[in-house]
């Protein structure tokens, strides 16, 4: 899979940014990646999407909010849902 995208187009639309995440899921699981490791990975890249890029879109900023009050437990729901809607964008 190749992944041809402006980024600045992704990153301020919800629709393409959710997209891009269920690209990038699928490209995970098609180099044999369990579902359990994409979403660790997914909660990494959440703590630090959180901690150091500012939202681009209402959806990113109460996805930022809810992450924030979260504890680690709750952070790993969120990051299960994410892959789980991103990868339901690209179907």
């Amino acid at each position: 899979m190749v992944f041809d995208f402006d980024l600045k187009q992704i990153n301020t639309n919800w629709d393409n940014w959710k997209r891009y995440l269920g690209q990038a899921v699928e490209f995970a699981e098609e180099l044999g990646m369990s579902r359990e490791r994409i979403n660790n990975l997914a909660a990494q890249a959440g703590s630090v999407l959180a901690e150091n890029v500012p939202p681009a879109n209402p959806e990113q900023k109460t996805l930022k909010e809810l992450w924030e009050v979260a504890d680690k437990d709750e952070q790993q729901v969120i990051a299960r849902l994410m892959t789980k809607l991103a990868s339901k964008s690209i179907s």
